[in-house]
């Protein structure tokens, strides 16, 4: 039996299956875990979300910005972009079931053993590991009883820093910024929600992964952030976004054998 932590998918699901014969996976032994971003810009969306959703427990998958887009645009609180490709899903008579099932994603996942922990983004610089789990909660359990009071306040750059002040929906914005947005913040720890690019580029930013360089945590994977090519400069934190929709690669890491995995993209 072996884990595969796997990158963003963004609708490829034809890559994903490639990847799979390419790690041998075994369905009835194997376990797959997910960065988030399942869909959007690839052309198979809705295959995506299909597979992912038919492995039952045998897949674990976080909530990534273009899923929590998605779910927004069904509720009417967004407008899916024609570049996302997301007609097809759209749709589709599973769209109800689909979406559902979407909105039981976690946005951050602690392993049971505690030895693990995936997410899509990051985690704010001001947060504790306690902090992180609380937080993530509080807009897991609105995502699934109530998601269009969530959903309703979700966009926003602010507020781009953690405090015990904040309100309740202060509190969910700023946890999905940085569980699904974040990459850079500024050096006093504050987001900032617009740079892209690769670290190497950047001065006066400082990379989210930097902040928890030396804070208690278990190992940590993460998407989000194709320019970085599945690099991070921290031993126990892993990127895992190999830019599989912009036609780079598809990458899983195998927790057992801490080997990777990758395959062409689009």
């Amino acid at each position: 039996m072996a884990t595969y932590v796997i990158g963003d998918l963004q609708g490829c699901f034809d890559v994903l299956q490639r990847l799979l014969q390419r790690i041998n996976y075994n369905p009835t032994q194997d376990k797959l875990w997910f960065c988030g971003d399942l869909i959007a810009r690839g052309p198979q969306s809705l295959e995506c979300l299909q597979f992912v959703k038919s492995l039952g427990n045998n897949a674990v998958s976080v909530l990534g910005n273009h899923d929590l887009h998605f779910i927004a645009c069904y509720y009417g609180f967004g407008t899916a972009k024609a570049k996302d490709l997301l007609q097809p899903l759209l749709d589709s008579p599973q769209l109800d079931e689909l979406v559902h099932w979407l909105c039981q994603l976690p946005l951050l996942y602690i392993s049971p053993d505690q030895r693990y922990l995936l997410v899509h983004a990051g985690l704010a610089p001001q947060w504790s590991l306690d902090d992180a789990v609380k937080q993530t909660d509080e807009v897991q359990q609105l995502l699934r009883s109530d998601p269009k009071t969530l959903l309703s306040v979700m966009y926003g750059n602010q507020p781009d820093a953690f405090s015990a002040d904040l309100s309740a929906e202060q509190r969910w914005r700023f946890a999905i910024n940085s569980c699904t947005r974040m990459r850079f913040c500024r050096p006093d720890g504050s987001l900032e929600l617009k740079e892209k690019g690769h670290p190497r580029y950047q001065t006066s930013l400082v990379p989210w992964y930097e902040f928890w360089r030396n804070k208690p945590h278990p190992e940590l994977f993460f998407g989000h952030w194709a320019a970085l090519n599945g690099y991070s400069p921290v031993a126990d934190i892993h990127a895992l976004d190999t830019g599989c929709v912009w036609g780079n690669a598809l990458t899983a890491y195998c927790l057992e054998t801490q080997q990777r995995y990758s395959v062409a993209g689009m």
